[in-house]
């Protein structure tokens, strides 16, 4: 196992913190795979419950656990303490995302003070074989001194 910082074992743990209180991740079934500094790795079994009338996993489900992946990759390379929203995003759909389950990669691709570009991309996981089945770029927002809003 390779040595990771003390500073990045905190900012694992407040991602972690942070990821445990989204509810609508948790009736999703997501579950948090990977953090590190600017990348997140996001995982969701498929179930019948996440799919549109023709089998395949609802778009809304691929841009939650996309937007999220590329919100926490985000989060990663801000200051402990303050919060993160994205200010918008575009998801292009590029397949039908079929399989046994999901894999949402987010990655910063320019970090700044208040404003940080992020992207995500979704593979559907069929017999162990990736299929990348949608790509997500979001602009996200550091929010600092909001009550309520922080990591």
């Amino acid at each position: 196992m390779p040595d990771v910082s003390p500073l990045q074992e905190d900012m694992a743990r407040r991602i972690a913190d942070s990821f445990a209180k989204q509810a609508f991740m948790t009736t999703l079934g997501a579950r948090l795979l990977h953090v590190g500094p600017g990348e997140i790795e996001i995982d969701l079994p498929v179930s019948t419950h996440l799919t549109q009338q023709h089998g395949f996993d609802h778009a809304g489900a691929v841009a939650s656990i996309a937007d999220s992946a590329a919100g926490y990759a985000a989060l990663t390379t801000m200051p402990a303490g303050v919060g993160v929203l994205t200010a918008e995003f575009k998801i292009n759909l590029l397949a039908p995302a079929a399989g046994e389950r999901l894999l949402a990669k987010g990655k910063v691709i320019k970090a700044g003070r208040t404003l940080t570009l992020a992207m995500a991309e979704v593979f559907a996981i069929s017999g162990g074989t990736p299929k990348l089945c949608a790509m997500l770029t979001a602009t996200c927002m550091t929010i600092a001194g909001r009550e309520g809003v922080s990591d």
